[in-house]
């Protein structure tokens, strides 16, 4: 019995974005390794990881509006009011 793969509309992107980020830390491996200035590796490493967090930040969303969603099911408003403020909240993570 095996699982039905997990994807989401987003999960393209998410890969497409951890990919280029992945080559840019490799890049920036390359300018260590080069002897390039310090503030020119911070830059790079900010860079990569505002991409990762985006990721994250994305995959978290998606999660929400659709695996939380399909478990939580149709509720009345005043039911869904916590759950709303909690996906809401979730985007300042």
């Amino acid at each position: 019995m095996s699982e039905q793969p997990h994807v989401h509309e987003t999960h393209p992107e998410i890969v497409k974005r951890l990919k280029r980020a992945d080559g840019h830390l490799k890049s920036i491996i390359e300018m260590i390794e080069a002897g390039r200035p310090c503030l020119d590796v911070a830059q790079q490493l900010h860079a990569v990881e505002k991409a990762v967090c985006q990721a994250k930040r994305t995959l978290i969303q998606d999660h929400l509006d659709h695996c939380l969603e399909d478990v939580v099911g149709p509720l009345a408003r005043e039911q869904r009011r916590s759950i709303d403020e909690f996906k809401e909240i979730t985007k300042y993570l």
